[in-house]
């Protein structure tokens, strides 16, 4: 790849990694207010970036956001193929490959909805939970469905687990070129985020395998449904708080990931290569 091409994927992963800080600090922050009684809000991303509009020229930074989260998608899916992050063909490597690749989806779809919104071409306020509840009711309609959505269920929770370890033992500053003052609190900040996406993720994987155990849809929550869900518990208040400034905090990560983490773009040839293997 050309250095120019090079160093404008560079540019929309580091574009990507801020949209999805911008996200997690809206969700983490309208959350907490929630917590605490003074407005808010226990949502999910789409809800959470939907406030935009409410403010004024909303919908260019909306639309700023939604291309940011494209973007990432973007990066996601080439950081998977090509492993541009060196993480190899091992079982734990393909794995967290095959993560990204989810993520680049995810992220991918959100970043089009937010898009369409901002275009004025609907609010997708509806849409929440609902494409989740979508693929699993026609995931529990195949052959051994049931068992097919309880086992997304426990893939959903063994990345929750993931995150709980990184946010116990992992170094989060292993790929983060930040000034050595400032890696103390870069640190602590990362494995308070990676900790509240690990009961978030722990939740959805458990909402999941109800589903599967009751097969019903309607048992599908996403990330708003496990934060009402925290709200809902004796001392619900404390949990969702908790919760929810630990998600504003791998907000904040993601917006030093934008700055100061090592991106390495991949060679074009390898990646069609990459490609080209996966195909054939």
């Amino acid at each position: 790849m050309h250095a120019a091409g090079r160093h404008a994927l560079e540019l929309l992963a580091r574009l990507g990694y801020g949209a999805r800080g911008v996200t997690y600090c809206l969700v983490g922050g309208l959350a907490v207010l929630a917590a605490i009684g003074v407005g808010g809000q226990t949502g999910g991303s789409r809800s959470a970036l939907l406030i935009l509009l409410e403010r004024p020229f909303g919908w260019i930074l909306l639309g700023i956001v939604a291309f940011g989260l494209a973007a990432f998608a973007l990066w996601r899916v080439v950081e998977a193929i090509t492993d541009a992050d060196a993480y190899g063909r091992s079982a734990k490597g393909l794995a967290t490959r095959a993560g990204h690749l989810v993520s680049g989806v995810t992220y991918g779809g959100l970043g089009a909805s937010m898009m369409t919104a901002a275009l004025g071409r609907g609010t997708a306020r509806q849409a929440e939970d609902q494409g989740a509840r979508d693929w699993t009711a026609w995931l529990l309609q195949q052959p051994l469905g049931q068992w097919l959505v309880g086992a997304v269920g426990l893939i959903v929770i063994g990345a929750g687990l993931a995150f709980a370890w990184k946010a116990w033992k992992g170094d989060v500053c292993k790929r983060l070129s930040v000034p050595h003052d400032a890696r103390d609190w870069v640190r602590h900040v990362g494995r308070f985020g990676y900790a509240a996406r690990a009961l978030t993720f722990g939740l959805i994987g458990g909402f999941l395998i109800a589903a599967a155990l009751a097969s019903r849809s309607s048992e599908v929550k996403g990330l708003g449904g496990a934060l009402q869900t925290l709200r809902g518990e004796p001392y619900g208040w404390v949990l969702l708080g908790l919760t929810a400034a630990g998600l504003a905090a791998f907000g904040v990560f993601g917006l030093v990931q934008a700055r100061y983490r090592r991106i390495e773009p991949p060679d074009l040839d390898a990646a069609r290569r990459a490609v080209k293997d996966i195909a054939g």
